[in-house]
């Protein structure tokens, strides 16, 4: 009979720390989740079309794991790298070139991973500031030519309109003429560019400028929606590699990474699925369709979270 008592004593005992245990894990599950939901993460974006898309795509995934997101959008690119320094934003969208020419003010290199092994280094020892995996999307400058004269002539690669330069027309923004990463540098590489005319047109205009017939050739960053519409527009091959790569990245600030190491995760996740078509084809249904680019952010990421 007293053997069966401590027996019943000892069960009640492990039964009662199992309980306790039990509330204990409980509690503290609930503590990290209510800790890391609090965590506030303010995600800033440039203020053009594709950053603003690619910005809330970032802010999309944040919140589907748990993290409450302040949305800073709609910086200026001259201001938006002193934005992160200064403590205003936690991270946000940026291209591998711009880090490397207009913040670190470093040669050019085409080379995709030597700039971004620089961008990565510099920023890390000057700014604190992480560069988290780049995606192939690549919004770069190029030529952008009617695709009905890139068939008649048979130009496909920026050394075959250079060849046939005094039979095209071209619509200029002005400073692009005059600029070492324009038609100066261009020059450089491939020859000099006889135009049969050149005229100089806002940026706004040069597509319906081309669709109008009244020039043949602009400049053009390779991302624009527009370019969706390939029996209209053709993006010339930059065949001798004169313009640098401008990949897109999250550029994160150390501390916020190092409180969140998982945001590293969310984030890679995220370059690793976005291509230049794909990233052409989310401008074109803001800049071409007309819709919302926070609507667009949400169709995109609904269909590539697992």
């Amino acid at each position: 009979m007293k053997n069966k008592k401590v027996i019943s004593g000892a069960l009640l005992v492990v039964i009662l720390v199992a309980i306790v245990g039990g509330i204990w894990a409980w509690r503290n599950n609930q503590s990290s989740e209510v800790q890391q939901s609090s965590t506030t993460i303010r995600v800033g974006s440039k203020d053009f079309t594709e950053n603003l898309v690619i910005a809330e795509i970032y802010a999309l995934a944040l919140e589907d794991n748990g993290y409450t997101v302040e949305r800073v959008s709609n910086i200026s690119s001259s201001l938006i790298h002193n934005s992160i320094v200064n403590d205003e934003i936690d991270l946000y969208p940026e291209y591998t070139g711009t880090g490397l020419l207009s913040v670190l003010g470093e040669d050019m290199e085409t080379d995709p991973e030597k700039v971004y092994k620089t961008v990565k280094k510099e920023y890390e020892e000057q700014f604190n500031l992480t560069w988290l995996d780049y995606a192939s999307a690549n919004d770069s400058q190029g030529l952008v030519i009617r695709t009905e004269v890139a068939n008649s002539l048979n130009i496909k690669t920026i050394s075959d309109l250079q060849a046939h330069a005094s039979e095209l027309r071209f619509a200029s923004q002005g400073e692009f003429d005059e600029r070492e990463d324009g038609l100066l540098g261009l020059e450089k590489t491939y020859g000099t560019f006889n135009w049969q005319s050149s005229k100089v047109y806002d940026n706004s205009l040069k597509y319906s400028v081309l669709e109008n017939d009244e020039a043949d050739v602009t400049p053009a960053y390779t991302t624009e929606g527009q370019l969706v519409s390939t029996d209209k527009f053709t993006l010339l091959e930059d065949d001798k590699q004169f313009w640098p790569p401008y990949n897109l990245a999250p550029v994160v600030r150390d501390n916020i990474l190092d409180d969140n190491p998982d945001i590293k995760t969310i984030l890679n996740n995220i370059s690793a699925k976005l291509d230049t078509e794909t990233v052409t084809e989310l401008n074109a249904k803001v800049d071409v369709d007309g819709q919302e680019y926070t609507d667009v952010a949400k169709e995109y990421y609904d269909s590539i979270k697992g």
